[in-house]
């Protein structure tokens, strides 16, 4: 109904679904229903001719992607595929993140998720090492204010 935490309100916000139990039918339907159009918006095949600009300028799935982000309809969607209690929404949500990621071939994917990992990895070495030599500085510091004997 009107007092559903699901029903959008300008822009999504953070997901508060009520108990399973308190949740009414037209509230599953209503969840039902947005999860649908989402897919059907997504699942819209690209046109060429729409799709013909600047090499720079995003593509209209992008654009939708970035909408859909923007609006908070990501962080629902990672709630439905994460919460125990909300499992009906599974194929739902598995087809909309299928689609979110039609144009990626699993390639660049898995490298991209690399190139990530591996700029993580080196930029906590470079702390690691900063720490080390300002621990080592400040040992040797120490050492030259102990009075000698």
């Amino acid at each position: 109904g009107l007092g559903s935490p699901w029903v959008p309100r300008g822009a999504l916000t953070a997901p508060s679904p009520q108990d399973w139990e308190q949740r009414q039918e037209e509230d599953t339907l209503l969840i039902e229903r947005i999860l649908l159009l989402v897919r059907n918006v997504l699942h819209v095949p690209p046109d060429p001719t729409e799709e013909q600009g600047v090499d720079g300028d995003a593509s209209v799935h992008d654009r939708v992607l970035w909408a859909l982000h923007i609006s908070g309809m990501d962080d629902l969607l990672k709630f439905l595929a994460s919460a125990q209690v909300e499992q009906q929404w599974a194929l739902h949500v598995l087809e909309i993140i299928s689609l979110m990621f039609r144009d990626q071939s699993p390639e660049e994917l898995a490298a991209l998720g690399q190139g990530q990992v591996a700029a993580e990895h080196g930029e906590d070495t470079r702390e690691l090492e900063t720490l080390r030599q300002r621990e080592l500085a400040e040992r040797r510091a120490r050492a030259l204010q102990r009075p000698s004997r």
